[in-house]
């Protein structure tokens, strides 16, 4: 395992003038009086509680780099020449029929009203960041026309700067939450849908009770918490006025912007910016439940629930209340995450990393399977960024496991796309970028798909970063079918824990996939010992269907 050294690193701007390294501390092996810097201790020196910031806030999304001593790199995907699952019972199995694009990705999830996705990825919760505020068209439009779920994030009503409340301090009007959710509607084709998202904040100003009333939204989701931190959801802010109006909304501002000894420290230009903090959330049982039938009450189709990288115990707490309630969706968030706004050392050193978690995820689900009740549908997140990624994802999380959330992976294409529009439009087209053309058509391999799914009239409509999300998620696509093809899954309920191996003996262990000199072993071994003559199709192990009934029919798939 690689020690991580925490005193320098780009996502602070920082760097070790010294390349020996104490790796406990992150600190020069020999430090000099007079160094010019730039570790973050030299830095924090002047700029203090800056440093706990990746920078520079509204431009950059950060995610944890720390080397976790098992994680899904640890993982290798099974491949097959015998044999084909998941196809139409009319289909035979063959070189004809079982070929790549024949792959089927689309999932779906929800417990009574379900929602199909053309691939199994949706976005994390773009909330109130600058990234997601400034490059909102991009993301919108490029998850509708690709067919995923959008998720409005955290407190996108409260920093609202034309936001209205009522005399009992509740939502009148909220324009850009409104801007956001008609954006995706305008090119919403029937796959995937819009949900927001709720924290403490979001409850008390009633986020739910008017994006219910003015929009009808089917789904509202419930936070806990995230992979990337376990505090409240940030932003920084570099008005003092809007400063101040945040804290008069109710939410935690620091350093208070009340105080006149950091009014004065922002007038002489020492400070220069606010941090705004939602409020801790904590829970209990009874109150999740009351909280759940106070949605349903509202109009709301579907409740989902996203909780992030708290320990095994919060962990239960998430399945066992999430199936008594009929949660719709349950996203599970490992720590080294990515976001816009987040302690850079809590990214690194705070709560249970992705392969873990969600290993233990799988535990927790079969048990309750066992006892006859029902699983709440699962979606891992946590540094997934590639097909890869999200087959191991299904595969290790299999019958439960319906999708992966997305967050950095599927912000970078808006932004790369939002970009290239600008380069156009200055002729600076990087070298990266113009080997290709130098005009929308000729670099966006996908526009014309794109064409034709909004309409020749309509595509001069389309912000370029909506066609990069549309071709990211086509590639996350295609590369699925052909691994999903090569392990002989030609639809994804086809997928099982059996289509993966541990390629360590540790990961093995915490994760329960056999190490791969153990894996199909036992099969092996009965074909050269003449009791399999290769003939008989080896079963597949976890099938997504019937994983709700008695305990004996869920032990056959073990």
């Amino acid at each position: 395992m690689n020690l991580q050294q925490p005193n320098a690193n780009d996502a602070t701007k920082s760097v070790n003038r010294s390349k020996s390294v104490v790796p406990s501390s992150g600190l020069c092996s020999r430090c000099v009086d007079g160094c010019t810097g730039n570790c973050e201790v030299f830095k924090a020196t002047f700029r203090s509680r800056e440093l706990i910031y990746p920078g520079p806030f509204g431009d950059i999304t950060a995610g944890g780099d720390k080397n976790y001593p098992v994680d899904y790199s640890h993982l290798n995907i099974q491949g097959y020449a015998f044999g084909a699952k998941g196809l139409p019972d009319n289909v035979a199995g063959d070189s004809d029929s079982a070929v790549f694009p024949a792959v089927k990705t689309e999932t779906e999830y929800g417990w009574d009203k379900k929602v199909k996705m053309r691939l199994p990825v949706f976005t994390g919760a773009l909330g109130s960041t600058e990234i997601a505020r400034k490059n909102w068209e991009h993301f919108a439009v490029g998850a509708a026309i690709s067919g995923i779920t959008l998720v409005c994030g955290e407190n996108v009503c409260g920093i609202d700067p034309k936001l209205e409340l009522d005399s009992n301090g509740k939502i009148v009007s909220a324009p850009d939450m409104d801007r956001r959710i008609e954006i995706y509607r305008r090119y919403y084709g029937g796959y995937g849908e819009i949900l927001v998202q709720m924290n403490v904040e979001d409850t008390r100003l009633g986020v739910a009770e008017y994006v219910s009333k003015k929009h009808g939204l089917d789904t509202i989701e419930l936070k806990w918490g995230q992979g990337a931190k376990c505090i409240g959801g940030e932003i920084k802010v570099n008005s003092l006025e809007r400063a101040l109006e945040l804290q008069r909304r109710g939410y935690i501002v620091t350093p208070d912007p009340s105080h006149p000894i950091n009014q004065a420290s922002f007038q002489d230009g020492s400070l220069k910016e606010f941090e705004r903090h939602s409020r801790l959330g904590f829970i209990d049982e009874e109150g999740f439940y009351a909280e759940v039938q106070r949605l349903r009450d509202l109009g709301f189709q579907r409740i989902t629930l996203k909780t992030g990288a708290y320990g095994l115990r919060e962990l239960a707490m998430a399945i066992k209340w999430s199936s008594k309630a009929k949660i719709d969706l349950l996203t599970i968030d490992g720590s080294g995450g990515g976001t816009g706004m987040s302690p850079w050392r809590m990214m690194e050193e705070w709560g249970m990393p992705s392969l873990y978690l969600h290993a233990a995820a799988y535990d927790f689900c079969k048990r309750l399977a066992y006892r006859g009740e029902r699983v709440p549908d699962i979606a891992f997140a946590g540094g997934f960024s590639s097909e890869d990624g999200i087959f191991k994802a299904l595969a290790l999380g299999a019958p439960f496991t319906k999708a992966v959330c997305m967050g950095r992976a599927l912000m970078i294409p808006g932004m790369v796309g939002k970009n290239i529009d600008q380069w156009i439009k200055e002729n600076k087209l990087p070298n990266t970028v113009s080997q290709y053309g130098s005009n929308p058509e000729e670099i966006f391999v996908c526009y014309e798909e794109v064409k034709d799914i909004v309409g020749a009239a309509e595509i001069k409509n389309i912000p370029l970063g909506a066609i990069g999300i549309y071709s990211y998620s086509e590639k996350l696509r295609v590369g699925l079918q052909q691994i999903m093809a090569g392990a002989r899954c030609f639809s994804l309920p086809a997928i099982s824990r059996k289509e993966l191996m541990s390629l360590t003996e540790e990961c093995a262990k915490v994760t329960g996939i056999p190490y791969l000199m153990d894996a199909y072993r036992e099969e092996a071994i009965d074909i050269l010992e003449g009791r399999n003559n290769g003939h008989k199709e080896l079963e597949s192990l976890g099938s997504l269907s019937n994983y709700a009934g008695t305990s004996r029919r869920f032990r056959t798939y073990e």
